[in-house]
């Protein structure tokens, strides 16, 4: 998803030194977890990211995500954690599981349009701390095309496309959840890897030979406003996720 030029005045034959960022990119915003905020370039995630949240079956996305949301609220920012996944109730046992101390604000909207409309009260509420968006997970949205409700591939591009530009005009920062094949690929069209701005991946280590063996690695496979190709190796307990630190 590319800024509108039109809308930000950059003539044909503008020296890239001319170029003025705004005020609202310069900044980044610390989600309350050090190796998150490490993986996005050190301080955390810049406003309007939309990135796209992968992983395995079972290897913990949404305790990830929910631990995330908590030390989002924790670092004084707000978070709203979306689910079409599961009940609102499920969420809750989970959170008294993982003990998570400072909440979110919780939704349960499958059409992408009311997802938006929470997100815009929210932000008119306290404009002045920095809205993330956590939405489990993309499969699950419709954007309204079918009168009977039928959706498909395309349905996620367009409820993507949706989040993506609701990022880029009010510089909300947007996760998605998406879910993978057997094969740990994407399921969608490729597409929707081009139209986000980060992709991140957690998955379990399945090679015995390998040091870090059963555990959970956390991949960063893109990011524009930042560094790629890094791992973290992630402890998983009944409490949730924490960074493996080798000595």
């Amino acid at each position: 998803m590319q800024f509108d030029f039109d809308n930000i005045n950059i003539k044909l034959g503008t020296n890239i030194l001319e170029i003025d960022v705004p005020e609202q990119l310069e900044k980044t915003y610390s989600t309350g977890m050090d190796f998150i905020d490490d993986a996005f370039g050190g301080k955390g995630m810049t406003p309007s990211t939309a990135c796209l949240f992968t992983g395995t079956p079972g290897a913990g996305k949404t305790t990830l995500m929910m631990q995330l949301a908590n030390a989002i609220t924790k670092s004084g920012n707000v978070a709203l954690f979306n689910t079409a996944e599961e009940s609102l109730y499920q969420i809750r046992k989970v959170a008294k599981r993982l003990r998570l101390k400072y909440g979110f604000i919780c939704g349960s909207e499958r059409m992408v349009d009311e997802l938006i409309n929470n997100a815009k009260k929210i932000q008119e509420k306290d404009p002045s701390k920095q809205l993330f968006i956590i939405a489990d997970s993309l499969q699950t949205l419709d954007d309204g095309k079918y009168a009977n409700g039928t959706i498909n591939s395309m349905t996620q591009v367009r409820c993507l496309e949706k989040l993506c530009q609701f990022a880029k005009d009010t510089y909300a920062i947007i996760i998605v959840i998406g879910q993978v094949n057997k094969n740990g690929e994407l399921a969608g069209k490729q597409v929707l890897k081009h139209m986000i701005d980060a992709h991140c991946h957690l998955y379990v280590d399945t090679d015995r030979r390998s040091e870090t063996y059963g555990e959970r690695l956390f991949e960063v496979q893109k990011n524009r406003f930042g560094c790629s190709g890094i791992e973290y190796v992630l402890n998983m307990s009944a409490h949730g996720f924490k960074e493996r630190i080798f000595s």
